[in-house]
């Protein structure tokens, strides 16, 4: 929806919400256009109600207004004693205009001093469990949200079972884009694989002032920008047609910001001619081709050694050969001092692949660019050659049509030889480079798309493990950035667990004994 049209539709309830409710003004000693002015009208709503003042910021609050409108509807019939479960029922499934029809019908008497104090057990539950929603949708929405980790794209630094906070406030909270959705789920309702959202209205991108902004090697989550995840909503096609927000979700290590020109060399990252330097914990791995002798891996060298699983038997005949889809330089240099080992070689791409961004140059995966990555308020000059790098910004991420003819490009049905970009771009990648579905197959992440940095890994399961080894204790409570090894903060967690409990208990037995 366009600003114009959220103006309209904001009037539009304002006046419905006027003609429904003016005789409740009325009937509290207020004046009728008390009950048409915006957000005064909700303030002085909220008096009538007997309800705090700030209730009122939760109503323009995306996601959690949708809880908060049904109690604001049942709140205003019970504020004039109209409290049956019938009064309830009709509040809620009439949208709120039951109570307009109570006020043209029915008398209404205020009850300013009535008791919010919940009237029975189920009472209590369903307030206690409304108020647990709507802060815990405030935490998920504006502070941190959980997240797991489902590929090995970031293998070593991040693992498949990892569960993280991924903090929303690092980089500016992003205000939901999706007006209609049920809270704290993302694309889809927990096991009916039904969709949980309305794909209209939209909201307008907004999104807070941020603590840092996004920096070279940072791991970020971000919603994909050619989301594929159809099976929920469409089999026919292969792309799903999903609001922003509700793109699945990913985690890359950023590898270029905006303004910057990225290259790949024999699978090195260049960043503005020179070679990008990666912080302790980022363990970039390529895939080996490693020739025997004839002799075999044993599986317990193999990972406990050296942390490798899997190796790939592709020759049955002597010298064996075996691909290694995942290795780092360090375990690649102690597997080539294996006595069977004869010759280790990293599979540097040298073919044309056709599939990477942006599918019409002789780039590979381990070859790449040089490619500009485009900053808000720059400018570029645009040519048919290099349309193709900047067309899905022009027309999908930055909202413009686009035609062209010959040599001519038309943008918003003008003649332009330029673009002035909108938004910044990123350029994410996993670091288990040959394993790894990112940028340099898809191209750029704008900065709508953004969701927030991981900080925290709470728990991590190891999908082949048993029992308690099940459970990665060394990756519990452990940070997600930094440098050195990683550091498991667990048991200074439970310390302070125990003494929570330990205090709570004594203030408790304290009190009974007073």
């Amino acid at each position: 929806m366009t600003l114009i049209q959220w103006i309209i539709l904001f009037a539009c309830v304002q006046i419905v919400h006027g003609l429904g409710t003016w005789k409740m003004y009325e009937a509290t000693g207020r004046k009728r256009w008390e009950a048409f002015v915006p957000i005064y009208n909700a303030i002085q709503f909220m008096k009538i109600i007997n309800r705090s003042a700030w209730w009122t910021i939760l109503l323009f609050v995306p996601i959690v207004n949708l809880i908060m409108f049904p109690v604001v509807w049942v709140e205003s019939c019970r504020s004039f004693g109209y409290n049956s479960t019938k009064d309830t029922f009709l509040a809620i499934f009439t949208f709120g205009l039951y109570g307009a029809y109570l006020s043209y019908t029915k008398p209404l008497h205020h009850l300013p001093e009535r008791s919010l104090v919940p009237t029975n057990k189920t009472a209590d539950t369903i307030s206690s469990l409304l108020f647990a929603i709507v802060v815990a949708t405030m935490v998920h929405t504006y502070v941190m949200q959980p997240f797991t980790i489902p590929t090995a794209s970031l293998e070593k630094s991040l693992l498949i079972g990892d569960f993280l906070f991924v903090s929303k406030f690092h980089y500016g909270a992003r205000t939901p884009l999706t007006a209609v959705s049920m809270p704290m789920v993302h694309d889809s309702i927990p096991l009916m694989h039904k969709k949980s959202y309305l794909n209209y209205p939209q909201l307008p991108y907004f999104r807070f002032p941020g603590l840092q902004q996004i920096d070279r090697n940072d791991i970020v989550v971000f919603n994909w920008p050619v989301d594929t995840v159809y099976k929920f909503f469409d089999t026919s096609k292969r792309k799903a047609i999903k609001p922003i927000d509700k793109k699945s979700n990913y985690v890359k290590r950023c590898q270029g910001i905006p303004g910057d020109t990225l290259e790949i060399k024999e699978g090195v990252v260049y960043i503005n001619h020179k070679p990008l330097v990666l912080p302790d914990r980022a363990r970039p791995q390529y895939s080996y081709l490693v020739t025997t002798n004839g002799g075999g891996f044993d599986e317990t060298y193999l990972q406990k050694e050296l942390q490798i699983t899997d190796p790939i038997y592709i020759d049955n005949r002597t010298p064996k050969t075996y691909i290694f889809s995942a290795l780092t330089a360090d375990s690649a240099a102690r597997l080539k001092n294996n006595p069977v080992v004869v010759s280790i070689v990293k599979n540097i791409s040298k073919e044309v692949d056709p599939s990477v961004f942006p599918q019409n140059t002789s780039w590979n995966r381990d070859n790449y660019g040089p490619i500009y990555i485009p900053e808000a308020g720059k400018t570029i000059a645009l040519t048919t050659t290099n349309l193709p790098f900047y067309a899905r910004i022009i027309k999908e991420y930055e909202g413009n049509t686009l035609e062209v003819a010959g040599t001519a490009i038309k943008i918003n049905n003008k003649l332009v030889t330029n673009y002035t970009f909108k938004q910044n771009y990123y350029w994410m990648m996993g670091d288990n480079r040959h394993n790894s579905e990112d940028s340099r197959f898809w191209g750029y992440v704008p900065e709508n798309h953004i969701v927030g940095k991981p900080v925290f890994i709470w728990l991590s399961v190891d999908p082949n493990g048993r029992g308690l080894n099940k459970i990665r204790w060394e990756r519990v409570f452990t940070t997600v950035n930094g440098e050195g090894e990683p550091y498991s903060y667990l048991k200074f967690f439970m310390i302070a667990l125990a003494a929570y409990f330990g205090i709570t208990f004594y203030l408790s037995k304290k009190k009974q004994n007073a």
